[in-house]
């Protein structure tokens, strides 16, 4: 399902920590992932639904390298990627195993995948530099992902850094890290956000008179009174 593109330009103007913040308050505590960090082509704010992949830990029968020719194998996985995606996936943090090199990473450039994101490693690093995916990661090591991981599916629900995933959540990733929405708060999260952008941006200019924080952030009842003034005079 393609993310409608008003509710997508809203979220790739609110940083990642204000959508963690406007979760918070919606009662979603666990959104911000850990390990996923900007690491390859991630200088700009990536906002996708995910698209999930699981890995298992390593079972000799089954990580070989023979089972990269296996229907069920990351490389059927990068075919069935619809474009504007952004592949999210489950290594359980092992950062001693890449799970991804510059082959699958070009191919998924090329299918028009956003952005890949995990709180595992990747490898042949300056050849994943080289295919301009965006990439978040918890590393980059030398071994192939069937030194440590044995991979079992896509799109189903998985974990990544410590926080749910299902099939079609959105993922926002910036400077900050990754975080995810649940797909049934997209709309009322974008439009919550852009109003906390849009205050945040009203305090840092009071803050710059010289304003002090009580009751200015978090405001009090005269300052939410001065905010919406001036807001409804611009």
């Amino acid at each position: 399902m393609t993310l409608d593109k008003t509710i997508a330009d809203a979220l790739r103007a609110a940083s990642t920590a204000t959508i963690t913040t406007v979760l918070l308050k919606k009662g979603v505590r666990r959104c911000w992932m850990k390990g996923p960090m900007p690491a390859f082509n991630a200088t700009e704010k990536m906002v996708g639904r995910a698209f999930t992949l699981r890995f298992v830990p390593a079972r000799e029968d089954l990580a070989t390298p023979e089972s990269w020719a296996s229907p069920r194998s990351t490389r059927a996985a990068i075919e069935d990627m619809p474009e504007g995606c952004i592949a999210v996936v489950d290594s359980m943090g092992v950062t001693d195993a890449g799970i991804f090199g510059d082959i699958l990473t070009a191919r998924m450039q090329k299918r028009g995948v956003a952005a890949l994101i995990t709180d595992g490693a990747v490898r042949d690093a300056a050849g994943v530099e080289g295919t301009n995916l965006p990439v978040w990661c918890a590393g980059v090591a030398a071994p192939p992902s069937v030194a440590g991981l044995t991979f079992v599916g896509w799109q189903e629900p998985i974990g990544c850094g410590g926080v749910a995933i299902f099939p079609n959540d959105v993922i926002v990733a910036d400077r900050d890290g990754v975080v995810v929405i649940p797909a049934a708060m997209v709309e009322e999260v974008a439009k919550a956000a852009v109003e906390q952008e849009r205050y945040e941006l009203w305090v840092m200019r009071e803050v710059e008179k010289g304003v002090p924080l009580p009751g200015l952030y978090p405001p009090n009842a005269e300052t939410k009174a001065r905010y919406e003034a001036e807001s409804n005079r611009s």
